[in-house]
């Protein structure tokens, strides 16, 4: 990657999506956003020529904002994306020597829930509060000093804020995934790295509304060419009630003749269909 350019993620530091932007991008510099609409609007107007947003974890589903200002408000091509294991730890004061003496846990509402087993288990008294982040409630245990409050996060957090990671590994379910995208100006898709698995294209769908049966017309043109969909999903169209559009993730053949096929079938049935992206898609693999 050129270590000149300027990446904007979804903040605050400390957080997975910065985990994910550091995977990709070791050596920019990199900047966080509040939103993932400031982070987006950011590289359309320049500040930054990367962003990397959340789109989906396997546990909570899509994010909804990154798929609504993708398909619908912003014109910003996917270039990537990094396939994620989602790792909570239970992170207390470095003064604090026993973890079971914990009565607070604070974390972001999403991590509370993917911990539910270990803290019934293990902390069934603590009172659980919600925070913005994990990063934020790891900055709040640093800052008050209080040995009896632990924060869920991950180990960037424990970095950046001086805490130590007192359990490891404490979410209910090895399978916890986050896929991120990478934003860009132009389609120019990011080079392979030894994380690479496979390419992907990204399509959006507009069915008539006076089209019966028009998404298995959609569908049957991906499927009599033997292209493997990875996800369907719909959302609102925001005109009226019963007005969809949807994604659709393709592994993207060797032969790019067959997705010009789907492409020129589709536009023939009457039906709009757009490119959302054509990328690489990187994974790390889950470590203990």
């Amino acid at each position: 990657m050129d270590t000149h350019k300027k990446i904007g993620f979804l903040g605050p530091e400390g957080t997975f999506t910065e985990i994910a932007t550091k995977t990709l991008f070791q050596e920019e510099e990199r900047t966080p956003f509040a939103t993932i609409r400031a982070c987006l609007e950011a590289v359309e107007n320049g500040e930054v020529d990367y962003g990397v947003v959340p789109l989906e974890n396997t546990i909570e589903g899509s994010v909804n904002m990154t798929l609504d200002l993708l398909s619908q408000q912003v014109s910003l091509p996917i270039v990537g994306e990094l396939v994620l294991p989602i790792r909570q730890h239970l992170l207390i004061h470095p003064d604090q020597s026993d973890w079971k003496r914990v009565k607070r846990v604070l974390s972001h509402p999403h991590a509370i829930a993917q911990c539910h087993i270990f803290l019934q288990k293990e902390l069934p008294e603590a009172e659980l509060s919600n925070a913005a982040s994990t990063s934020a409630a790891a900055e709040y245990v640093q800052n008050e000093g209080n040995l009896e409050q632990a924060a869920i996060g991950n180990e960037l957090a424990a970095e950046k804020y001086g805490l130590t990671i007192a359990k490891s590994n404490i979410h209910d379910t090895e399978d916890n995934d986050t896929r991120f995208l990478v934003l860009h100006r132009t389609p120019k898709a990011l080079p392979r790295t030894p994380l690479f698995r496979e390419d992907r294209v990204t399509y959006k769908i507009i069915l008539p509304s006076d089209y019966p049966g028009a998404l298995h017309q959609v569908l049957a043109a991906f499927a009599w060419r033997n292209l493997n969909l990875t996800k369907i999903e719909s959302r609102p169209m925001k005109t009226g009630l019963g007005n969809y559009f949807f994604i659709i993730d393709v592994e993207r053949p060797n032969r790019d003749i067959l997705l010009k096929g789907v492409m020129e079938e589709i536009q023939a049935l009457g039906i709009g269909i757009s490119v959302l992206g054509e990328y690489p898609c990187f994974v790390v693999n889950g470590q203990n």
